[in-house]
């Protein structure tokens, strides 16, 4: 069900309406519904009752520790690419032995945190990565638990920058690399095998690809199995696409149906990675009009939101629905939604028909992944409040920046030594 709904003309979430939690917060503000976060995590898991699985929410779509502890109270795992992540889950109540660590550059103190805290595995991406968890645990007297990252050279058929299964791309390494890997793997003494991990992209529309490497990982599985390697699971990412506009999106259901008959009678535990299906469509970015402006033909929102709040459209062209909280007295025409960021390319949404004025609010839907995220203090901005609704209730769980806390790291160039070495 949708979670965003308009009452007597005013778009609300949940129980409260968006024009209220404006007036009350201030905008620009990521809101996200505490109901739509549940119900995509448990639409999730259940799509798999009956089959040994692990769900573990991808953190870096949405990092916020209220996100992350609603999810860690379902009993969620977690999937992290940092050391800061781990800490997040750590505090946010998440249970360690459910972490997952992804990425192709992990540093030492982030492999020995890990270990130290026992998580579930770690997907390993490189031969000089193996090496080198293997030495940080001998040298801690433990055991790593690891899987490797295998690239299946599949076209998931999404925005190239979110495209991670193919043979150019940064992640994983071959099938064939892989298999040499694991022979060695078996034969290092503070390494455990536990499983093969491979993730082929972001935003996936289309079930195919998925089944495409889930037959190539489960060949893999099948001739560790002939040299008495015996992998305990299978981690097969995330990627299932959201509407944004219009896609036909894949059905839980029917991926979930599709990885099993996989699967077929084989015993591994699977384990997933959705970060975007869970958090995407859960929130949205509360902005205020400005002003409204027209440039010889050309008509303008100016928002007090911009690409450093919400860089999807700038980065990636991507669309996002936008809504008038409460409809103006005014009459309808074409606008480009931009920010106040010194950028031709600070824009929010182009070439929609509104009818907006200056001082209403405006809800940019599905903003709940990569939106906070990946928003900066470009122009020196501060970042917005966060808040999470749960039925009439507003929790603030991260407040907005002020300038101060901006600087609070930085410090000025002592003055006594500004003279250039060519002075001496």
């Amino acid at each position: 069900m949708s979670h965003f709904e308009r009452q007597d003309g005013i778009l609300h979430i949940e129980q409260i309406s968006l024009e209220k939690i404006g007036q009350d917060f201030g905008t620009p503000a990521y809101v996200y519904s505490k109901a739509a976060i549940e119900e995509a995590y448990l639409q999730y898991t259940e799509a798999f009752t009956g089959q040994k699985h692990l769900v573990c929410y991808a953190v870096k779509a949405n990092s916020n520790l209220g996100v992350l502890s609603i999810l860690a109270n379902l009993g969620a795992g977690f999937d992290i690419v940092s050391g800061g992540e781990l800490e997040r889950v750590v505090r946010a109540g998440g249970d360690p032995s459910k972490v997952v660590f992804s990425g192709v550059a992990k540093l030492e103190w982030e492999i020995g945190k890990a270990l130290e805290l026992g998580i579930a595995c770690f997907n390993i991406e490189s031969e000089t990565e193996l090496d080198q968890i293997n030495r940080i645990a001998s040298d801690m007297n433990v055991q790593a638990p690891i899987s490797i990252r295998v690239n299946p050279d599949v076209d998931a058929k999404t925005h190239p920058y979110i495209s991670t299964g193919l043979k150019e791309n940064k992640f994983g390494v071959s099938r064939d690399l892989a298999m040499s890997m694991y022979i060695r793997a078996e034969a290092l003494s503070n390494i455990d095998i536990k499983g093969i991990d491979c993730h082929i992209g972001s935003q996936i529309t289309d079930l195919q690809p998925f089944i495409e490497a889930m037959h190539r990982i489960i060949d893999m599985v099948d001739e560790l199995e002939k040299v008495n390697i015996k992998l305990e699971h299978i981690d097969l990412g995330g990627g299932i696409g959201v509407q944004y506009k219009d896609e036909s999106t894949i059905d839980v259901e029917e991926y979930a149906g599709a990885i099993q008959q996989s699967l077929g009678h084989r015993k591994h535990t699977l384990i997933f990675e959705p970060g975007r299906f869970i958090v995407a469509n859960a929130g949205v970015l509360l902005s205020q009009v400005l002003h409204l402006k027209n440039n010889e033909g050309n008509n303008f929102v100016i928002l007090d939101a911009g690409m450093n709040d919400l860089i999807r459209p700038a980065l990636y062209q991507s669309w996002q629905a936008v809504s008038v909280v409460k409809t103006a007295a005014a009459e309808s025409a074409r606008y480009n939604l931009v920010g106040p960021i010194c950028e031709s390319g600070d824009f929010l949404a182009r070439d929609r028909e509104l009818t907006v004025a200056a001082g209403d609010y405006i809800a940019i839907h599905s903003s709940g992944a990569y939106g906070f995220s990946m928003s900066s203090n470009y122009n020196s901005r501060n970042r917005a409040v966060e808040l999470i609704v749960s039925g009439d209730t507003v929790h603030q769980v991260r407040k907005r920046e002020t300038i101060d806390d901006q600087l609070n790291l930085e410090s000025l160039f002592p003055s006594a030594f500004s003279y250039s070495t060519h002075d001496k």
